[in-house]
């Protein structure tokens, strides 16, 4: 069932349509060839699949929770291979931003620009990615009640821009931990589409002396709840060898089991929405 706020990223990737929109990839660029290789492999997987595919990679990780740990190769150089990615393999690119100075280089070389869960309410930077004419991905913030989410949006279309969607990425349940309530889902699927991220969602925040950690063995059955709930796609971070990764490797799903993963969420996802049509309803309260 199309969500009634669907549109294009571009000519053959749409979100809210009749398949999940599937956005994956490092979480940080690391080098040029960690990059292009997941980037194919991911291409390879989706196009096998008939899913809309999005690749998603930050040029810098500006809220490490330590000054020490591993931000970027640089500004400059991880745009180029982002750009490289867009034109050599032929797909949209998603990457983050976190400063307005920042925006006008980065629409250069990327098809959706998110929001981070950590500034979904500065209103400067929401607006400026906004006119930039880019799609704009709005993460809920671990502090966010999901009905106040319906701010953020109209802080995008009230510049005119109608392409925006949001991604859930679970709340703060205490310290270093997160938990995601379903019930998000419905509600902020009535303001634009929404995207779940099921490995920001088993994030362990902080608490591994300077470091975050995660508990990715649970990133498949969250997904799959977010499948049956109804949402108009799915947002993951993968790596060829978490254990290695710069950024996020605790909560990243191994590159080698995204295709079964995949494979799993078409599935319920497909039923789910059978559901919504033969009960002449929609997922959207």
């Amino acid at each position: 069932m199309t969500h009634p706020k669907a549109f294009n990223i571009d000519p053959q990737c749409i979100i809210g349509g009749d398949f999940p929109l599937i956005i994956a990839g490092p979480c940080v660029v690391e080098s040029m060839e960690l990059v292009l290789e997941t980037a194919w492999a991911l291409k390879e997987i989706t196009n096998r699949l008939g899913l809309p595919f999005v690749f998603k990679s930050s040029y810098d990780k500006a809220n490490r929770t330590s000054h020490r740990s591993f931000r970027s190769i640089g500004f400059e150089p991880a745009l180029k291979i982002l750009a490289r990615v867009r034109e050599e393999v032929n797909i949209p690119v998603l990457t983050d931003v976190h400063e307005t100075s920042q925006v006008m280089a980065v629409m250069e070389v990327a098809d959706i620009i998110q929001i981070p869960a950590f500034l979904c309410r500065q209103t400067d930077l929401i607006q400026t990615v906004a006119r930039s004419g880019r799609v704009v991905n709005i993460k809920k913030g671990q502090f966010m009640a999901p009905e106040d989410m319906k701010f953020a949006v109209e802080k995008v279309t009230d510049t005119g821009n109608q392409r925006v969607f949001l991604t859930e990425r679970g709340s703060s349940f205490g310290y270093h931990n997160l938990v995601v309530d379903m019930r998000s889902l419905v509600i902020m699927r009535q303001f634009a589409p929404v995207v779940f991220d099921l490995t920001h969602s088993v994030q362990m925040p902080g608490g591994m002396n300077g470091r975050s950690g995660g508990q990715r063995e649970f990133a498949p059955y969250l997904a799959r709840a977010a499948a049956a709930v109804g949402v108009d796609g799915f947002f993951m971070e993968t790596h060829p060898n978490p254990e290695k990764a710069l950024s996020d490797g605790p909560n990243m799903v191994p590159l080698s089991e995204i295709s079964a993963l995949l494979e799993s969420l078409l599935e319920i996802w497909k039923i789910s929405r059978s559901y919504w049509e033969s009960a002449s309803l929609s997922p959207v309260a």
